[in-house]
């Protein structure tokens, strides 16, 4: 299906055909909700006309409230699954049943744990060193290297650029420059000057020889790539698969998405942020205002877990795996006195604990000065919110940085929301003026930032597959640091300008708060 729109181009307005839902997409939504009713109907059916059955039914019920109750996740995510198993019986646990937790194959926890095998290495004498640099800052790098089944380097560079304009120029030079691999993985890719620049060089790179592997998100690039986008691809020798291709299933495949975005280069060179490869990202066309994106540029061995992360997510979604993965990680590094560790996070049970939560919450905990934040939407738990809360009740300057165009209406509710409780507190709030700010920042105190694909949110922080860089004693920090200053010149400070708010969107945030952990 084709849908056209209007957009900018510069100051041009210009006429644009995207895809818009293909059909596959709506066949497999139909699907799931087919194969929903389906299973509800026929247990439905039992506890109408098979004696007793509804007793079977009443214990179900009663069982799976237990096991909610008793389960060990989040209290603000179990609570909305309570209401609804106690509100709609047989209903409410049948759901339960089907997209509270996400579905393994054996054949595929086989994959992943063989790809995260493949790379280890004793980072020992890192650790001991930061452990004598700084002892709150080692407890956060070694509470994130065990809970993310990743490790700490000082060996590595990293670059930062403030516009995805600049990291597109950046990106644009190294895969030029590529001699042996090249293994790219986002959550959109969309026809358009970005896209289609990166995909000549790629095209001239499979014929020199380089090994080309690409994997984007199916959901994700549902209304900008075609379904069968992937074989396009491989007719120019390109290694394409989207990741967990939708197929109409009642499970979590709609919800735990690939919101990742990594870039590798020969193995020594990776690319990530919050940058999706579409115009918009690059301000080469224009949707909700200036666009504010930022990456990151990392040379050096740390790039090998973003390696690792790649092929974890690349050959999970592949029938076999046909790879020697040690061809792929190098051991060249660089002499700095910085600490980097480049993560994985993403949904139980591949990822037991939160670990982009786990990483803004010690730096809010552990901060001594202030902690700056940006994000494009503000829609946190309890625990995450009380964490922001008492960072700045301790006299923390806690400054976070949203949108002043949305790009989703509804949600900006919730995050203006969020921002009304946070500054009564003392967090100071502001809207980008110019448009939208996408990027995932976070800088505490001059020492420690992390960047990524991590937002504020619940499908970041609960949902989502995503990864991010925690960084210490980097030169690049400064630079975040006085990108987010330049940033919030630029930017309404919303604590001066209070805004009523109507009955009708007090009520739509209060049902928000209740209904946004499932969202």
């Amino acid at each position: 299906m084709k849908k056209k729109i209007q957009i900018y181009q510069g100051t041009k307005k210009v006429d644009k055909i995207i895809n818009y839902i293909p059909v596959r997409y709506i066949f497999a939504l139909l699907l799931t909700a087919l194969e929903t009713i389906l299973v509800i109907g026929v247990v439905v059916g039992f506890s109408i006309y098979i004696p007793y059955f509804w007793v079977a039914s009443i214990v179900t019920q009663f069982v799976v409230v237990i096991c909610i109750v008793c389960s060990n996740d989040n209290p603000d995510y179990k609570v909305p699954w309570l209401l609804f198993v106690m509100l709609l019986p047989i209903i409410g646990y049948m759901i339960y049943f089907m997209f509270y937790k996400r579905k393994l194959t054996k054949k595929m926890v086989k994959k992943i744990n063989k790809v995260n095998d493949s790379y280890t290495i004793d980072d020992s004498n890192e650790l001991n060193e930061l452990k004598k640099v700084n002892d709150l800052v080692y407890s956060q790098a070694v509470n994130l290297r065990n809970i993310s089944n990743v490790h700490v380097y000082n060996d590595t560079d990293i670059k930062y650029y403030p516009i995805g304009e600049e990291w597109f120029s950046a990106v644009m030079k190294d895969l030029k420059q590529a001699k042996s691999f090249i293994f790219f993985e986002f959550f959109i890719v969309e026809n358009g000057l970005f896209w289609d620049s990166i995909l000549e060089v790629l095209k001239e790179k499979v014929k020199e020889g380089v090994m080309v592997k690409t994997i984007w998100d199916d959901i994700g690039c549902m209304s900008t790539l075609a379904g069968h986008y992937y074989k396009e691809l491989q007719k120019y020798g390109i290694d394409a698969i989207p990741f967990s291709r939708l197929k109409g299933q009642a499970d979590n495949e709609f919800n735990n998405r690939n919101h990742r975005k990594i870039l590798v280069i020969d193995g020594n060179v990776g690319f990530s942020g919050g940058i999706n490869i579409a115009d918009e990202y690059i301000n080469n066309i224009v949707r909700f205002g200036h666009w504010k994106d930022m990456g990151i540029r990392l040379e050096g061995a740390a790039v090998n877990e973003l390696t690792k992360l790649f092929l974890v997510d690349f050959y999970s979604n592949k029938k076999e795996i046909d790879v020697d993965f040690n061809q792929f990680y190098v051991q060249k590094s660089y002499n700095t006195n910085s600490y980097v560790i480049p993560f994985g996070d993403g949904p139980k049970p591949i990822y037991e604990h939160s670990v982009g939560k786990s990483v803004i919450m010690n730096m809010l905990n552990q901060a001594k000065k202030y902690v700056y934040m940006t994000t494009p939407y503000l829609i946190v738990d309890s625990e995450m919110l009380n964490a922001i809360k008492n960072a700045a009740l301790r006299g923390i300057d806690v400054r976070i940085i949203v949108p002043h165009i949305p790009d989703k209406k509804m949600v900006f509710e919730f995050t203006k929301d969020a921002c009304e409780t946070l500054i009564k507190y003392g967090v100071k709030i502001y809207e980008y003026e110019a448009g939208f700010v996408h990027g995932k920042l976070y800088v505490s105190d001059d020492e420690i930032a992390m960047i990524g694909t991590i937002n504020l949110d619940y499908r970041s922080l609960t949902h989502h597959f995503e990864n991010g860089v925690w960084m210490y004693n980097t030169p690049a920090i400064m630079d975040m640091k006085q990108d987010i200053l330049n940033t919030i010149d630029k930017s309404i400070y919303i604590n001066d300008n209070p805004i009523k708010v109507s009955k009708f969107k007090r009520l739509i945030r209060f049902i928000g708060r209740i209904v946004s952990p499932l969202l």
